[in-house]
C-alpha cells in the first residue's frame, strides 16, 4: 500500500486540525452503495464517495493524499460490543494462563511471574480454565501461597465470575470470610469475589492502569477494531478507571470507546450520575446472573453436574424498575443474562416496564441484553417484540460449545445444543451486536465472524455476511446509530484495510454451494473464512478519518 501526498494543508493553516482528504483506489471496497467499488474518497472524517476505478480519476487532483491499495480490501472497522478494556490490557501485560495445559503448568507460570514482578503490590493474572486440565480442579490456596512466596495474588477464572486468590490477598479484605460466595477450599464467587477484585484492582497504580488501557486499545486497533463498548460498573471496575478510559480515547488517536455503566437506576440522581460519568447508558454487565463455567448462571432446571440452579441477582420487579426509570429518562438500559431463568426475568421485567411507559418508548430505547445464551422460542419472540438488542459473543460457542465441551458438561448435551441460537434470533428480527467480552475471549473480529458462521450447532449458523454486519453495523445500531458501520457517503470514515485472499459471496440458498464467486450476485464479497484457513491481516485502521494503526513495513 503506497501513498502520494499533495499536502494542501501545509498551505492552508485553517485546515491543520482536520483529518486529511484521501482517495483510496486500486483495491476492493466493501460497500452496499456499489458492490463492485474499488475506490473511496474520505473527507472531513466521513465517507464522501465510493465507486469505480475509472471514476476515481476525477477526484485525484483534489485530495490531500492518494493511497494505492495495491489490491487490498477495505471494510468498515469492526465494533466490539462488549469489552473490559483495563482488564484486557492487564491480561496483555500481565499473567495469561489461557495457554496452560495442566494445573502444574499453570502453577509454574504463576511462580515465574511472581519472581519477575518483585515490585507489584498485588500480582494479577487471568484465563485459567480447570475444565481443560487433566486434573479437573483449580489451584488450591495453599498451592498459590507457595507459588507466590506468600504474596497477594488475584487470579480470576476465564469467565471472570469466580477467582482463586492467595491468603495474603484475603488478608487485605477485612470480613471477606463472612461474605456470600466465600468458600475456604473453592473459588470465590458473588460478593466475596467482588470484594477481593476491588482490593486487587485498587492496588493498581494510575500508571499501570494507563499502560493497560493503552495496550488494550492499541491491540484493538491492530485488529481493525474502530470502536469498543466498555462494560464498566461498580462491581467490575471503578469510576476513576471508567472516566480515565473515556478521556484517553477522546484525547489520543485510538479506537472510539462507548462507555456503559452497570448501575441500577432508581431516580433522577442516578440518571445524573450516569451522565456525569460520560456513560452512554446504564447497561452492560448489570448482573441478572453469573456464568455457566462458574455454575452461577441462573437456570430453570438444575445443572447436570451440580445439584442447584445457579444464582439470581435480579428478579423481574428489579428489572422492570430499572428499565422504566431509564426509559423515562431517555437512557439506554441493559443487563447481563446467561441462564434461561435470568433471561426470563429480564424479559418479564422489560415487558412490565413497557406496560408502564408504553411499548413504543421501550422499543425506541433499544435496551440491550449481554450474552443471552440460553434462549427459548418464547424469549426470542419477546426480544423481537420489545426491541431488545442481543449483544452476543460467538467465540463462547467456539470455546465451550459442542457435544463434548464445557456447556455439555454443565447442562447435558441436549440443553447445550440450544445455546447461542443466532439463526433463530435473526429470523425473528432481533438485532445482533457481536463482541468478545475480552479478556474472557480474545479480541478477534474475523475469528468471531467465523465462529458465528461455523457454529458448533449447525442449526444456529448464520451467513458470513450476516455475522460481519453484526460485528460492524450491529455495534453502531446497538448505541442508536443507524448511519454508521457501513461505507456509504455520509457515514463516519471508520474503516480498516486488509490483506486478504480471494473474496467470495456466501450463497443465500442452502441448496447451492455455500460459497460463490459469481460477480452477478451484486453483493460485495468477503474473505473466505472456512475453518483452517488464514484470517485477513489488518494493514491500517482509521477512525473518523484519522489513522490509529499502521502495520509496520507495509
Amino acid at each position: 500500500m503506497t501513498e502520494r501526498a499533495h499536502d494542501p494543508q501545509a498551505l492552508d493553516p485553517d485546515r491543520a486540525g482536520e483529518p486529511p482528504t484521501l482517495l483510496l483506489r486500486g483495491g476492493e471496497v466493501h460497500s452496499p452503495a456499489d458492490p463492485f467499488a474499488t475506490a473511496m474518497v474520505v473527507e472531513r472524517g466521513h465517507v464522501a464517495w465510493v465507486g469505480s476505478e475509472g471514476a476515481a480519476d476525477a477526484f485525484a487532483s483534489g485530495v490531500d493524499e492518494v493511497v494505492d491499495l495495491e489490491g487490498a480490501l477495505v471494510t468498515p472497522a469492526f465494533t466490539d460490543a462488549h469489552v473490559h478494556t483495563t482488564a484486557t490490557g492487564l491480561a496483555l501485560t500481565g499473567l495469561d494462563l489461557s495457554g496452560a495445559r495442566t494445573l502444574g503448568e499453570a502453577l509454574g507460570l504463576v511462580r515465574r511471574f511472581a519472581a519477575a514482578r518483585p515490585g507489584d503490590k498485588v500480582l494479577l493474572g487471568h484465563g485459567w480454565d480447570a475444565a481443560r486440565w487433566p486434573e479437573r480442579r483449580p489451584p488450591s490456596r495453599a498451592e498459590l501461597d507457595e507459588a507466590t512466596g506468600g504474596r497477594p495474588l488475584y487470579l480470576p477464572r476465564v469467565d471472570v465470575h469466580s477467582a482463586v486468590v492467595t491468603t495474603a490477598l484475603l488478608d487485605l479484605v477485612p470480613g471477606v470470610t463472612a461474605l456470600d460466595g466465600h468458600h475456604p477450599d473453592a473459588p470465590l464467587t458473588g460478593a466475596a469475589h467482588h470484594a477481593v477484585r476491588a482490593a486487587a484492582h485498587g492496588a493498581i497504580t494510575p500508571a499501570q492502569r494507563a499502560e493497560a488501557q493503552h495496550a488494550a486499545l492499541r491491540h484493538a486497533a491492530s485488529l481493525g477494531i474502530g470502536t469498543v463498548h466498555e462494560c464498566g460498573g461498580p462491581e467490575i471496575s471503578d469510576e476513576e478507571d471508567f472516566t480515565a478510559l473515556l478521556r484517553l480515547a477522546r484525547e489520543e488517536p485510538l479506537p472510539r470507546v462507548v462507555g456503559y455503566w452497570a448501575q441500577a437506576v432508581a431516580g433522577p440522581a442516578d440518571v445524573r450520575r450516569i451522565r456525569e460519568l460520560g456513560a452512554h447508558g446504564a447497561a452492560g454487565d448489570l448482573f441478572a446472573d453469573g456464568s455457566l463455567g462458574s455454575h452461577t448462571a441462573c437456570l430453570h432446571e438444575p445443572y447436570a453436574d451440580a445439584a442447584h440452579t445457579g444464582t439470581a441477582h435480579l428478579d423481574a420487579a428489579a428489572v422492570a424498575a430499572h428499565v422504566a426509570a431509564c426509559t423515562e429518562a431517555g437512557l439506554q438500559a441493559g443487563f447481563h443474562a446467561i441462564g434461561d431463568a435470568a433471561v426470563t426475568a429480564v424479559v418479564d421485567g422489560v415487558r412490565a416496564a413497557a406496560e408502564k411507559t408504553g411499548l413504543h418508548r421501550v422499543r425506541a430505547a433499544r435496551h440491550r441484553v449481554e450474552h443471552a445464551e440460553m434462549l427459548t422460542p418464547e424469549t426470542i419472540a419477546a426480544f423481537a417484540e420489545l426491541g431488545l438488542t442481543a449483544s452476543v459473543q460467538p467465540a463462547f460457542d467456539a470455546a465451550w460449545g459442542g457435544d463434548d465441551g464445557m456447556y455439555a458438561e454443565r447442562l447435558g448435551v441436549e440443553r447445550a445444543r440450544t445455546l447461542n441460537p443466532y439463526a433463530a434470533l435473526l429470523r425473528a428480527g432481533v438485532p445482533l451486536a457481536f463482541g468478545s467480552d475480552s479478556p474472557v475471549t480474545p479480541l478477534d473480529p474475523w475469528g468471531t465472524v467465523r465462529a458465528a458462521a461455523f457454529h458448533r450447532t449447525p442449526a444456529h449458523r448464520v451467513s458470513v455476511r450476516a455475522a460481519f454486519t453484526a460485528h460492524t453495523r450491529g455495534g453502531w445500531r446497538a448505541v442508536g446509530r443507524d448511519d454508521a458501520g457501513v461505507l456509504v457517503p455520509g457515514a463516519p470514515a471508520d474503516y480498516a484495510v486488509w490483506r486478504a485472499g480471494e473474496l467470495v459471496v456466501q450463497a443465500p440458498d442452502d441448496r447451492v454451494a455455500r460459497w460463490s464467486t459469481d460477480p452477478r450476485s451484486g453483493t460485495p464479497g468477503l474473505p473466505d473464512l472456512t475453518p483452517g484457513g488464514p484470517l485477513p491481516v489488518c494493514l491500517r485502521t482509521v477512525v473518523g478519518g484519522r489513522t490509529v494503526f499502521v502495520r509496520p513495513n507495509e
